[in-house]
């Protein structure tokens, strides 16, 4: 089958969850085309397994100290551009159109009648999921930034809905397991200054935090370990960490939660995805949620115990063997079979 698969690069989860379908899909011998936008081609990181692929402006997300700027969204939005990459995109032959949150690829699909498939957590939306409370432009956002006519969503869980497990890195089922070191903390806010998220974590000098996101290059700090951007040593520290502090995005939870690591999420403010993904870690009992840096909910959290890991399955096996069966109305028995071989 030929594929045009669009990847959304502003977010490093929407990366890591498409080269794992991608490399899955050109394994069982499917053709793939890739287009990612949002983001710069230099801005990129470990990218070359997509190839061959393009890389288009596209639509961008503008947050600043943690919150969402919709009127700064605004501004930069080439509309004339994002047309024009739309039109003149090249889908002669193309069987299927897969979007994981990338517009250009999912309006192509629509405006040429190719059938598409949306893979990835925003995806789960479409069903009866825990959403938080937000405004008509926040909800409309997320249903129609990149729609499809099928749909892959994930979640931590199913919620007795047609949803795959998260998608989780090859390479932490195939790494040796490393063994817990208590008081480690992985922190990752991206969407906020360093020196906020140093002033947050400091009074609590019994604990080692390893602090990722806007870090340029290494250096210690007493308890305070600050960390440039690297895969590698990312999932290193996330597998000897005793709990992780992060924004409530979906990737990074989901493998937190699959190598039983206590969790703390921050929510984007006005970005309703992030604000529904904490109330559901909530509602399921598997970890805290802050919606602002709250020294006592990190004292409090900092107390709590681990928990077990939850060991999902190998998810883009079962997504994989859906797009190759092409009987897309089928998907419940996938994402069923999914569920069950998760531990």
């Amino acid at each position: 089958m030929k594929i045009l698969f669009g990847v959304q690069g502003t977010g490093n989860g929407h990366i890591s969850r498409s080269r794992e379908l991608v490399r899955k899909l050109k394994e069982d011998g499917h053709e793939l085309e890739v287009i990612i936008s949002g983001r710069k081609e230099e801005e990129l990181k470990e990218i070359e397994v997509f190839a061959p692929y393009r890389v288009m402006k596209g639509l961008t997300l503008v947050t600043y100290k943690g919150r969402m700027n919709y009127i700064e969204t605004m501004f930069q939005l080439d509309l004339m551009r994002l047309m024009s990459d739309v039109f003149m995109l090249d889908t002669s032959g193309i069987d299927l159109i897969i979007t994981d949150f990338e517009p250009i690829t999912s309006m192509a699909a629509r405006i040429r009648n190719i059938p598409s498939m949306g893979f990835g957590h925003q995806y789960a939306f479409r069903y009866d999921i825990p959403v938080a409370r937000g405004s008509i432009f926040e909800k409309y956002t997320l249903l129609n930034f990149a729609p499809a006519r099928y749909n892959a969503g994930l979640h931590w869980s199913h919620f007795n809905q047609p949803i795959f497990p998260p998608v989780i890195p090859q390479s932490l089922y195939t790494r040796q397991a490393a063994e817990t070191i208590q008081g480690k903390i992985l922190v990752y806010l991206p969407f906020e200054e360093v020196e906020d998220v140093a002033a947050f974590v400091q009074p609590f000098s019994s604990h080692d935090f390893f602090i990722y996101g806007k870090v340029k290059e290494n250096a210690d700090n007493g308890h305070l370990h600050y960390r440039g951007y690297s895969r590698e040593g990312f999932l290193s520290d996330l597998m000897e960490s005793d709990g992780v502090v992060c924004n409530a995005g979906f990737e990074l939870p989901g493998e937190a939660l699959h190598l039983g690591k206590k969790l703390l999420l921050r929510p984007l403010d006005g970005q309703i995805e992030q604000e529904s993904n904490a109330l559901a870690m909530e509602a399921l009992g598997y970890g805290m949620a802050m919606h602002q840096l709250d020294h006592a909910i990190l004292r409090d959290w900092l107390q709590l115990p681990g928990r077990e890991p939850l060991c999902y399955s190998h998810t883009v096996d079962y997504i994989a063997e859906w797009i190759g069966s092409g009987d897309w109305e089928s998907l419940p028995r996938y994402t069923a079979a999914s569920w069950k071989a998760t531990f």
